[in-house]
């Protein structure tokens, strides 16, 4: 071997001895509950934590990617993974990210927040999302393979939190709830008009057409689930009742008793509340009732995941409630109630990552493994942030005055008592996600 080509595997060995270094150190600070074991690129085997709780244990294979992932991990770590430069050896990606979001420190590490705060400066920006924006990023997700999301959702695709009334409450029967619980806060008259923004796959208008007796109108950007939610009423003879639309809420014209959102403010983008608010209140009647049902976190304001961001869900944002309430105010409606939802959606995602992983050979013949490891991480993280740092669930009920809803809550368990007698009529037996 030349000197030149000596020179060159001592300078590299030398780098990677200094990333190692440097890997023991941040980690060993950062990590103090846990336990985790890095296997570096070059070999070099670390533990970090007091040794309690699931052992864990991974392998970088690639030196750029250990390096990458160790100085902008929010970013890194999930590309590491999803691209198999990040092989877990030891117990699943789960444990890992539940380690290192259990730490005393919540917040992202030290040396991660130059990184954050570039993304803070210019989050308007990659919110910034208008009309043509808002189709393409809803495209990104939603109009993905159907069959994908047939295997892990519930019987009627609800893919928000769900609402468990109990511990073991199944998936399916939790979704339900969730449906059940949001009605019976809207105060849903037979032949009420309701306007469902966001509709998704059409379920929740579907209820509120067959159980609550309403006339729905669904609005959506995702041409897949317009196209699944038309044929759902087709399929019930409920396209009377049910009415759906491929169409931007700002585009949304008349009057309507009641507006519900569950599961769509996340992808309105912060610098386009005032426009949201203002739009609904302009399409809620003086009596009427809106429902919101978000992701927000209980923390304040801060930047979406960039991993998420990139991969995931574009342009979307979990907002705090001092960003959300003054915008509401703004727009002339008075909050009339706020639940927040604590652990719900943890449990609902713990169960939708367990139905992934049990389908994962048949995502990879839809996609590709690289696919199946990004969704992994996708539902794994989500999980762990909603189990362990400050992501909730908002449910904001608005209306135009005071004295549209009554002045306790005990009306909602007799709404919901009430709707539960109606549903034998028309919830159809449930079936796996998937058949």
């Amino acid at each position: 071997m030349t000197n030149g080509a000596l020179s060159r595997v001592a300078a590299i060995s030398g780098e990677e001895a200094a990333v190692d270094w440097l890997l023991s150190v941040l980690l060993g600070r950062f990590i103090r509950q846990g336990s985790l074991t890095v296997i570096t690129a070059a070999g070099n085997s670390y533990a970090f934590g007091d040794g309690g709780g699931t052992p864990v244990a991974v392998r970088f294979l690639s030196a750029r990617a250990q390096r990458q992932a160790l100085l902008d991990p929010e970013l890194r770590l999930g590309e590491a993974y999803m691209d198999g430069a990040l092989v877990v050896e030891r117990g699943t990606i789960a444990d890992l990210l539940a380690i290192l979001l259990r730490q005393e420190r919540i917040a992202a590490p030290s040396w991660a927040l130059p990184p954050r705060f570039a993304r803070h400066l210019f989050r308007r920006l990659q919110q910034f999302n208008r009309r043509t924006r808002a189709r393409r990023n809803a495209a990104h997700h939603y109009d993905l393979d159907g069959r994908l999301y047939q295997l892990f959702l519930d019987a009627d695709q609800q893919y928000s939190c769900a609402y468990f009334e109990t511990p073991d409450q199944p998936l399916d029967d939790a979704q339900l709830a969730k449906k059940r619980h949001l009605a019976a806060k809207l105060l849903v008259e037979p032949g009420a008009s309701v306007l469902d923004i966001g509709c998704g796959w059409g379920g929740m208008a579907l209820y509120l057409a067959e159980v609550a007796g309403a006339r729905v109108t669904g609005i959506t950007l995702s041409q897949e689930q317009y196209a699944r939610a038309q044929q759902r009423a087709l399929e019930r003879n409920r396209t009377q009742e049910a009415v759906f639309r491929l169409q931007d809420y700002r585009d949304a014209a008349g009057r309507f008793d009641r507006i519900v959102s569950v599961g769509m403010f996340e992808h309105v983008g912060v610098g386009f509340y005032d426009t949201f608010f203002r739009k609904c209140a302009r399409l809620l009647d003086g009596d009427g009732v809106f429902l919101l049902h978000t992701i927000g976190r209980s923390g304040p304001p801060s930047v979406t995941n960039p991993w998420i961001a990139k991969y995931i869900f574009p342009g979307g944002y979990i907002p705090a409630l001092s960003e959300v309430l003054p915008a509401i105010e703004r727009a002339g409606l008075t909050v009339t109630d706020i639940e927040i939802l604590q652990l719900h959606y943890a449990e609902t995602l713990e169960a939708w990552r367990a139905r992934f992983l049990a389908h994962r050979e048949t995502v990879e013949r839809l996609y590709d493994a690289r696919f199946v490891r990004m969704w992994e991480f996708y539902l794994a993280s989500s999980e762990a942030a909603f189990r362990d740092s400050d992501m909730v669930v908002f449910q904001i009920q608005m209306a135009k005055r005071k004295g549209v809803v009554p002045q306790t809550r005990d009306y909602i368990a007799r709404e919901e008592a009430r709707l539960r007698a109606r549903e034998a009529g028309y919830i159809t037996p449930l079936r796996l996600a998937g058949e």
